[in-house]
């Protein structure tokens, strides 16, 4: 998998709603119950409890949204002793949960900082030219669609699943999707790693296009990956969304500066 860096397509206007994005989710990331456990590893039985629950009530899950089946029992963040050692403790919900407002939060909420840091890193890189593009206001609609697409999609899948959907990567891949339409000749930087990490300029097609194919390699053995971690077909709706609500924009796109030097190499940094 290639890591993009920068890509080399200035904005016109600052990308405030995407600041504001990136500020949301690392807010929220940061007073979510049982962060810390999920960046040292070694967090306590009260700590994933506590994120249990926080998430069950939270987060988006496929047979609340489509059948509005809530579950009779859920987490209340305590722990006990059960027959089978410590644990911790289900009841029934002391809270409303509103299915459809959940896939809004779930978008804000992720399950460690490697999940939190690789969405902010595609975010930061595209979303500026894509937010440019619409505006500031139909950006955010743009994200907030494209994040329901991918929801709902993934649901229609595995409509009978209970496990929660958290993250913001199917909003951004309606971004990634958008950029390809708007810019598919811009150049973008990546860390390639052969060996060590091999810098290339490539332009947003290949790299854009590679990243969709393996999401939809991903998601073709099953709607969640083996590990049961990653939501791949979650990403390719959420692509193919911004794809369609960008297609109508393209024409009127100006073009990207064109790159100076050389495609790789040191020689090239200065023409960043």
């Amino acid at each position: 998998m290639v890591i993009p860096v920068h890509d080399v397509n200035p904005a016109r206007r600052t990308p405030w709603v995407t600041y504001a994005l990136i500020l949301a989710n690392v807010l929220v990331f940061l007073f979510t119950p049982g962060t810390a456990a999920s960046v040292t590893g070694e967090g306590s039985l009260a700590q994933l409890c506590h994120l249990e629950a926080f998430l069950d009530q939270y987060a988006a899950v496929p047979q609340e949204l489509l059948h509005h089946r809530m579950p009779a029992l859920v987490p209340t963040g305590d722990t006990g002793v059960g027959p089978q050692g410590p644990g911790c403790v289900v009841g029934p919900p002391d809270y409303d949960k509103s299915p459809e407002l959940s896939v809004l939060t779930a978008m804000f909420l992720h399950g460690g900082w490697l999940h939190l840091l690789g969405n902010m890193l595609f975010l930061w890189i595209f979303g500026n030219n894509v937010e440019d593009r619409l505006g500031h206001l139909p950006y955010l609609l743009f994200y907030g669609v494209c994040g329901y697409a991918a929801t709902y999609g993934f649901a229609l899948l595995d409509s009978d699943s209970g496990a929660p959907l958290i993250g913001a990567s199917g909003a951004i891949a309606g971004v990634l999707g958008a950029y390809l339409v708007l810019y598919p000749r811009a150049r973008v930087w990546v860390l390639v790693p052969f060996l060590i990490f091999l810098p290339l300029r490539l332009p947003a097609w290949i790299v854009l296009g590679f990243w969709f194919g393996l999401q939809a390699v991903y998601s073709s053995g099953g709607a969640v990956s083996e590990a049961g971690t990653v939501a791949y077909a979650a990403h390719v709706f959420g692509f193919v969304a911004g794809m369609l609500i960008a297609w109508p924009l393209r024409r009127g796109t100006p073009p990207p500066p064109e790159p100076r030097g050389l495609l790789f190499g040191r020689r090239a940094r200065p023409g960043w």
